[in-house]
């Protein structure tokens, strides 16, 4: 029989263990309003329950190049964060300097290699090791359906190839709508642009051309042909896209005053926000030719190296957390997103949601599941952002020929 004295011995211990391997935890991120923001709030929970103090650092502004530019002066200083939001070949970059922290024991005994399709496991290491912590998937190559207006142009289906889709385009423009919602930024034309391109030339052309910039895919008949659908698109947009905000072409689309619109899943957010149901209302369907593919763009927490042996178990303990199906879920509802965990249970999520969880599973079986070269997961910045400034000058310079879209793209390709 245990005498009190011994269970409050054993319960002294217990809470000694606890508090000798608690630490504090400090993450960088730019998730500071709505469901992010409550999401965020989410993980620091989970990170108390383990007994390990929370330092928020947040910093808002500029699509995270803010935290960027902060973010280097504290690890120049030597004194970096746990953990900050990094994504892509900026991983490898900063782990390529040798401050990013080794996550392999986590990931073993979590089981990450199980759980994650490989494109994206791979994203998340530098030379086979794991260094960083994937929260969500975004998927980016989405077409976004507005069913009243499909039914008043006498469209029935969505299309499934750009053949198709013109042709429902011309019917819809016809009947005094605007066919397709665009908002006329760079990075805009650059996401239609990659849907073009993976709808055209396929999964491998996709990888061929804008992963590995080979320049004879570059410059090849195949992409001929995407600058030429490409420009096409835009013959269904509206003269007043120029400048338009994402979310404002979205709400087009939600006021029925167009079809359709090429935009990742953080579209499905403001039809939430307008009270519409997809099946319903709207519906969500892979960009056409793209259905058997999946262009992903995933946040992420790389973890720098710490000397204080509680931070180090108190950011072991964070990329569990965020690797976790409690945290995996609860983000990934209030974001829009889906867990980036495979096989996770999708009972309470949406309708897009579940099949966007269903293409994810499918394209990484089948090896069609590709980085997002519009949304920084492909290339190098340098790259990225010099062939989007040729594909966005392409869209909205009509005297360019496709050969001249050719040729800058390709020029492009090379920029170090």
């Amino acid at each position: 029989m245990v005498t009190l004295s011994q269970w409050a011995s054993a319960v002294v211990c217990v809470v000694a263990v606890s508090t000798a391997m608690a630490g504090e935890v400090e993450v960088l991120h730019w998730w500071t309003s709505g469901g992010e923001a409550r999401s965020v709030g989410e993980l620091k929970k989970i990170m108390q329950r383990k007994g390990h103090t929370w330092k928020d650092f947040a910093v808002t502004g500029g699509g995270g190049d803010n935290a960027m530019t902060v973010l280097k002066s504290r690890v120049m200083a030597g004194n970096p964060p746990a953990a900050a939001q990094i994504k892509g070949p900026a991983i490898q970059a900063w782990a390529s300097e040798g401050v990013l922290a080794n996550l392999d024991a986590t990931a073993r005994a979590e089981k990450w290699d199980r759980l994650l399709p490989k494109a994206v496991a791979d994203s998340m290491k530098y030379k086979g090791r794991y260094v960083a912590a994937p929260v969500n998937v975004h998927r980016v190559n989405w077409m976004w359906v507005n069913v009243a207006v499909l039914k008043q142009a006498g469209v029935t289906g969505v299309p499934k190839t750009w053949e198709a889709f013109f042709a429902d385009a011309e019917k819809i423009r016809k009947a005094g709508f605007i066919p397709v919602a665009h908002g006329g930024q760079d990075w805009q034309d650059f996401t239609t642009f990659e849907s073009v391109v993976l709808g055209v030339g396929g999964a491998r052309f996709y990888q061929d051309a804008l992963v590995k910039l080979d320049p004879k895919a570059l410059t090849s008949q195949t992409m001929a042909q995407a600058l030429a659908t490409f420009r096409k698109v835009k013959r269904y947009t509206d003269a007043a896209s120029l400048g338009r905000d994402w979310n404002l072409a979205t709400a087009m689309v939600i006021q029925e005053k167009s079809a359709f619109q090429f935009m990742g899943d953080w579209a499905k957010g403001e039809f939430t926000a307008a009270g519409k149901v997809p099946g319903k209302h709207y519906l969500c369907a892979a960009a056409p030719g793209t259905g058997n593919a999946y262009t992903f763009n995933v946040d992420s927490f790389a973890m720098f190296k710490l000397k204080d042996a509680k931070a180090q178990k108190a950011q072991s303990d964070l990329a569990a957390a965020i690797m976790g199906a409690e945290f995996q879920e609860v983000f990934n509802l209030n974001k829009g997103s889906i867990p980036v965990r495979l096989a996770m249970d999708m009972a309470k999520f949406d309708d897009c949601a579940k099949l966007s969880s269903q293409d994810f599973m499918a394209a990484s079986k089948a090896g069609s599941l590709l980085p997002s070269v519009a949304h920084g997961m492909a290339i190098r910045p340098a790259a990225e952002i010099a062939i989007r400034a040729a594909v966005s000058q392409f869209w909205n310079d009509d005297t360019l020929r496709v050969a001249d879209g050719l040729t800058r793209i390709a020029q492009a390709a090379e920029v170090r």
